[in-house]
């Protein structure tokens, strides 16, 4: 029996009709190879974009029901037209959305998890020789209402098809050739890895490396399926994405990552009391607000500070929250800096080698950049900085580690 593969085209891999047809005959040199292939593709170009201020014209404040079946006709329409550019090469294809391969969610509209895909209609399609075309992005819960699986839902769709089918590989097609050592626009100089591993760009991608969702990774590391990311502009092979024992060489560092879309909240003078902590942490994530980097100062006359790092756009959240908080624990002041970025370096092989903060933060230092907030695990170190010093900071430090 051939071998089985997923592929996943993204909404600029399929920005229009003359992007589709090429989508179309790279298809058709899989077919034609004999392999069994899977394609899951995303709504075309800004449509989701266009829904959302379509429905926003409507009304301001639609239900997430209703906006996950208006969201998943983007998908539809974009199945619907590769199947029939594949019809046009003579290539058999079917289309499925979401509900049609029985793709079964957790049922909570615009961020659902997915539990179960039903393979059987898509083994029939692929029995009779055809194209399987999958509306990524969507599922059904147990009570038949469409859901959406949040961001870099294609992607997920894509690897949870690929697990369940037991692919050879799922290539995810994007308007990037693969993972580098650094945003390529941003430094000139960054490399193309040939190989990576799951745990790498699962920081990388939290980091704001936006060539993969964190959801999609862990998927794929959790059922072992490999990863390929690649252009779909052109025929070279880009980045395979695998578990950890399959990297023969593990570099030190394989990647840093800026992300100048943070702010840093600080909250003064806090009852150093055990569980102050636990309560303001599950407050904020009780509202969604995300948090990275946490530092506390050491307590000082029975008062401590806490500082966090969180995306700028969940401030006004944060303060809402923060004020609240502080008026019941008496607490002086609450302050927000919106003019900081986290950089990062990432790599397994500092799990081995000792060494790599003090070289970053060498680095730092030589170009008078000074270092605010600093927060490590086995594969990652981040440091906060000031803001107008990102773009400085992230070319010194590469440079730093040969990358």
């Amino acid at each position: 029996m051939p071998d089985i593969i997923v592929q996943k085209y993204g909404g600029t891999s399929v920005g229009d009709t003359e992007k589709i047809k090429n989508v179309a005959r790279r298809i058709k040199k899989y077919h034609d190879s004999g392999q069994r292939v899977v394609v899951v593709v995303s709504a075309m170009g800004h449509t989701t974009d266009e829904l959302v201020e379509l429905a926003n014209k409507v009304n301001p404040k639609p239900s997430r029901r209703e906006m996950d079946m208006l969201l998943s006709t983007g998908e539809q329409v974009s199945i619907s037209l590769l199947a029939m550019a594949l019809e046009a090469l003579e290539i058999p294809a079917h289309s499925f959305t979401g509900a049609q391969i029985k793709l079964l969610t957790d049922g909570k509209f615009s961020n659902a998890k997915i539990e179960m895909i039903d393979r059987t209609n898509i083994d029939s399609a692929l029995s009779k020789g055809k194209v399987v075309i999958v509306a990524g992005f969507q599922g059904i819960d147990r009570d038949g209402n469409i859901t959406t699986l949040g961001r870099g839902g294609s992607d997920t769709s894509a690897v949870a098809i690929a697990a369940v089918l037991g692919a050879k590989e799922c290539e995810i097609f994007t308007d990037v050739d693969g993972v580098y050592t650094a945003d390529p626009n941003k430094v000139k100089s960054a490399k193309k890895h040939k190989m990576i591993t799951y745990e790498e760009m699962l920081e990388l991608a939290s980091l704001g490396a936006g060539v993969l969702h964190g959801r999609s990774v862990e998927l794929a590391k959790k059922y072992d399926v490999v990863l390929h990311v690649r252009s779909s502009f052109h025929e070279n092979t880009g980045t395979l994405v695998v578990s950890e024992d399959k990297v023969l060489e593990k570099v030190i560092v394989s990647g840093v990552t800026v992300k100048s879309d943070q702010a840093r909240v600080t909250i003064l003078d806090v009852p150093d009391k055990p569980g102050i902590a636990a309560e303001l942490f599950s407050i904020l994530a009780g509202s969604d607000v995300f948090v990275d980097v946490i530092v506390q100062s050491s307590p000082y006359k029975g008062r401590n500070t806490i500082s966090f790092t969180t995306p700028r756009e969940n401030v006004a959240d944060a303060k809402t929250i923060l004020e609240k908080f502080a008026g019941v624990h008496n607490i002086t002041s609450v302050e927000v800096d919106e003019k900081i970025s986290i950089l990062s370096v990432v790599g397994v092989g500092m799990k081995s080698h000792v060494g790599i903060a003090a070289d970053m933060f060498k680095a730092l230092a030589q170009n008078q950049i000074n270092i605010e907030m600093i927060s490590t695990s086995e594969i990652k170190i981040s440091c906060v900085i000031k803001d107008e010093h990102a773009q400085a900071a992230l070319h010194a430090v590469h440079s730093a580690f040969n990358l």
